[in-house]
């Protein structure tokens, strides 16, 4: 560490000794502020061009330019249930556009803009992220286009529950700002390069509204991965989720498991025996209170593990069966 005086030259005091006197240094912290504002002012030059809002007959969100053909990603929630769109760019272009693909369980959907020159964003490893990094998110929250907010990476790997009963695993939680408008925006690194997508904040149970400083993020992994099937196909093959294949009853009486109304012809459930009518009350020693519950505990899971399911019949029995978990179809 610096000292705050760099140099000392000598110099004679009234009784004949010499003693240090110090010399006009320049602030340490000078420099450092200097240079991380510039690196704030050069991600967002670079980043806007790349972030649109997108507008439908039910309200606004954001995007981010996939590539240079068009191709737009953003969250389903901005994109459910329309079936126009109208994409605003940083410098206020418009363009109508057109429903590529949709994947409800990551939250994600790909639109796409004929005959307009867009600046498509770059995307990092999520991977890579580490706790203390600075990031930004861009979007348009609450219809104020391009706006940025600062923070850093809370936290990796949060497995976190929307309003609709989607369950996102394994996102990034970040102190930058989300607010309504944000989600389908872009979280960037100081390098300016997207690695994730602002989807919602905490809501704090007690007192009401969005807790601030708490947000969360897709990671652009999944992302990246998503947007270039639905792109490529229309439809995702390959979603790296956990699937059972079993449907709930939403409405189940609460705490007390999560009620099977139907079972998927050949998935798993249907392998490893599970009925109409038994009620799920755990999942590998975990319990099971809630069809929420069900979902958080699928979505800490992968294709291909072996989970220990504890069931309990309508005729009061109980058992435990071992299903071999599938991969969730698109």
């Amino acid at each position: 560490m610096a000292a705050a005086c760099s140099s000392t030259s000598p110099a004679t005091s009234p009784s004949g000794a010499t003693r240090p006197t110090p010399t006009t240094a320049p602030d340490s912290n000078t420099g450092g502020i200097a240079s991380l504002q510039g690196a704030y002012v050069a991600v967002v030059k670079k980043v806007l061009p790349s972030v649109v809002q997108i507008e439908t007959s039910s309200g606004l969100g954001s995007g981010i330019v996939y590539d240079s053909k068009g191709d737009i990603v953003t969250n389903n929630h901005v994109v459910s249930g329309a079936t126009s769109f109208t994409v605003t760019t940083s410098s206020a272009k418009k363009y109508q556009g057109t429903l590529v693909g949709t994947f409800p369980a990551d939250d994600l959907a790909v639109i796409h803009v004929s005959d307009a020159s867009l600046t498509p964003a770059s995307f990092a490893d999520s991977s890579k992220l580490e706790v203390g990094d600075i990031v930004m998110a861009i979007g348009n929250p609450l219809g104020l286009q391009s706006s940025v907010t600062a923070g850093i990476v809370s936290a990796t790997g949060r497995t976190v529950s929307e309003d609709n009963g989607v369950v996102l695993p394994d996102t990034i939680q970040t102190s930058a700002e989300i607010n309504p408008g944000n989600s389908g925006g872009a979280l960037v690194d100081l390098n300016g390069s997207v690695v994730g997508i602002p989807t919602l904040a905490a809501v704090d149970q007690q007192l009401g509204g969005s807790a601030p400083g708490i947000g969360f993020a897709i990671p652009s992994n999944i992302v990246t991965s998503i947007a270039a099937q639905l792109i490529g196909s229309g439809h995702v093959a390959h979603s790296g989720r956990a699937y059972l294949g079993v449907r709930i009853v939403v409405a189940a009486f609460g705490g007390n498991g999560a009620l099977i109304s139907s079972v998927d012809s050949g998935s798993p459930a249907a392998a490893a025996g599970l009925q109409a009518g038994d009620t799920i009350t755990a999942i590998n020693g975990k319990t099971v209170a809630t069809p929420d519950d069900l979902s958080q505990a699928l979505a800490q899971l992968a294709p291909g593990d072996k989970a220990q399911v504890a069931l309990l019949g309508q005729d009061g029995s109980q058992r435990t069966v071992t299903v071999t978990l599938g991969e969730l179809p698109g």
